[in-house]
């Protein structure tokens, strides 16, 4: 599996989907990630989220985390809720909570962040990542999560 075709999502575990953001040009995720397999792409991501969630490492981290992916084919973007709280977390595809934590970045570099390809704080420090609210969160937050490393 060399190409990035988002009908296999779902039929590989995270180190190869890591291994398939990694050995993907950025133009190539960017042409897929401003298409129709957007949703589906996006979907699988945050539909792994729960599963890949660390309850014994978040400890008694209560949080609302926003995330911002830009660039749709329409010039807008899609906003994903995480609620971590009471040791479990919980993804919603339409906002409905206020955000401890705002998340703001392209799709590339979401899919390179989600899949251990990519420093998150570097991102922030370049710009490539916007942080809004509680940056402590932020920087923590790949610590709550089982991120592949391909």
């Amino acid at each position: 599996m060399t190409d990035f075709d988002p009908a296999t999502f779902a039929n590989v575990g995270p180190k190869e989907f890591a291994q398939l953001v990694k050995s993907t040009p950025d133009d190539k995720i960017a042409q897929v990630m401003s298409g129709d397999m957007r949703d589906k792409v996006l979907g699988e991501v945050f539909g792994r989220m729960p599963s890949l969630f660390r309850a014994d490492r978040a400890g008694s981290t209560n949080a609302v985390i926003h995330w911002v992916i830009t660039g749709r084919p329409d010039g807008g973007s899609d906003t994903y809720e995480v609620v971590i709280a009471d040791g479990a977390c919980v993804v919603n595809e339409t906002p409905q909570h206020d955000p401890k934590l705002s998340l703001t970045m392209g799709p590339v570099e979401f899919l390179k962040i989600v899949s251990g390809g990519a420093n998150p704080v570097m991102m922030f420090m370049t710009g490539k990542l916007k942080a809004k609210g509680d940056l402590g969160l932020a920087a923590n937050i790949a610590n709550l999560f089982d991120i592949p490393k391909a």
